[in-house]
């Protein structure tokens, strides 16, 4: 907890799926999560370790059918939780972008905390399909889902790589830096929200 109190937190239910999200987003990248979806676990750790974002991931999902509920309810839930963290957005910089090495792959991240949702998003095609049991299609559908409940705009770009692992990984690492830089406060906008129309 800071004295700011810019946290999220969001419980969401349903017959499919059990998820709690608790962020703080002035926090020193503390990371616990458990979703029963390793690959996503370690994805949902540089989340947070990278943005400096201290994140509570507990999510009960269905996983004898497969990993799509567990991991788009997962992603809904943190895009509530980091809106709802912002607050007013009063005095942050709202623009971030990050570009991020991984070996042979690079991703390329821009992000508007607008209050308006669009996701553009390009990765390598005839990626290997899975990680372990994580189906490397939902990296998109989790970026759309973070986008439709956190309102904001986001180009994610990976112009090149070949390892699956690398391609992915380098996406969460450059979005929580991007997030990251986009959410922090600007010491010379104390008080001011950025935006010519008053509103965000």
């Amino acid at each position: 907890m800071t004295r700011e109190g810019r946290i999220g937190r969001i419980e969401r239910k349903t017959k499919e799926t059990s998820v709690l999200v608790e962020i703080d987003l002035d926090g020193t990248g503390q990371v616990d999560v458990s979703t029963g979806v390793g690959f996503y676990d370690h994805m949902l750790d540089q989340l947070g370790r990278h943005g400096l974002f201290d994140l509570t991931v507990k999510t009960d999902g269905d996983l004898h059918i497969d990993t799509h509920h567990t991991i788009e309810d997962t992603a809904l839930a943190l895009g509530a939780a980091f809106k709802q963290a912002l607050g007013d957005k009063v005095g942050i910089y709202r623009f971030g972008n990050c570009t991020v090495p991984l070996d042979e792959s690079l991703a390329q991240v821009t992000v508007d905390l607008s209050g308006r949702p669009y996701l553009i998003h390009t990765e390598p095609e005839n990626i290997a399909p899975m990680i372990g049991t994580y189906d490397t299609t939902m990296t998109r559908h989790i970026l759309e889902s973070f986008v439709a409940q956190a309102q904001i705009a986001l180009h994610v770009h990976v112009p090149y790589g070949r390892n699956a692992h690398h391609i992915v990984e380098c996406q969460f690492k450059a979005l929580a830096r991007a997030l990251r830089y986009a959410s922090e406060r600007d010491p010379r906008a104390a008080g001011i929200l950025p935006s010519t129309k008053g509103a965000l």
